[in-house]
C-alpha cells in the first residue's frame, strides 16, 4: 500500500512542525559580521583570509571552491573539456 501526503506550507511552517529551530537570528548575525568585517578589509588578500576564517569548512572549501571556478573557466574558454585536475599551465 503506498500513501501519498501533500503538504501546503511555508518552510516556517514546516521547521515549527517538524521541530527544528529557527536558525535566522544566527544566520542574520553572520552575515552581519561577515559585512562589518569586509568594511575593514584594505585589499583583497585581506578579505579572502578573512572570508576563508569564516567559512563552515575554513580554507578547505575555499580551495575547492576556486578549483571548481578554475574549470569552469578552463570548460568555457575551451581549455580542456575532460574537467580534470584543473592544472595550471
Amino acid at each position: 500500500m503506498k500513501f501519498t501526503v501533500n503538504v501546503d506550507c511555508t518552510p516556517e511552517e514546516a521547521r515549527s512542525f517538524l521541530g527544528l529551530p529557527d536558525l535566522a537570528p544566527i544566520h542574520d548575525k553572520y552575515i552581519e559580521t561577515m559585512l562589518s568585517s569586509m568594511d575593514g578589509a584594505g585589499s583583497m588578500e585581506q578579505m579572502g583570509k578573512m572570508i576563508a576564517a569564516f567559512a563552515p569548512m575554513g580554507d578547505a572549501s575555499l580551495k575547492l571552491f576556486q578549483q571548481m571556478m578554475d574549470m569552469g573557466i578552463s570548460a568555457a574558454t575551451g581549455g580542456g573539456s575532460s574537467g580534470g585536475s584543473g592544472g595550471k599551465s
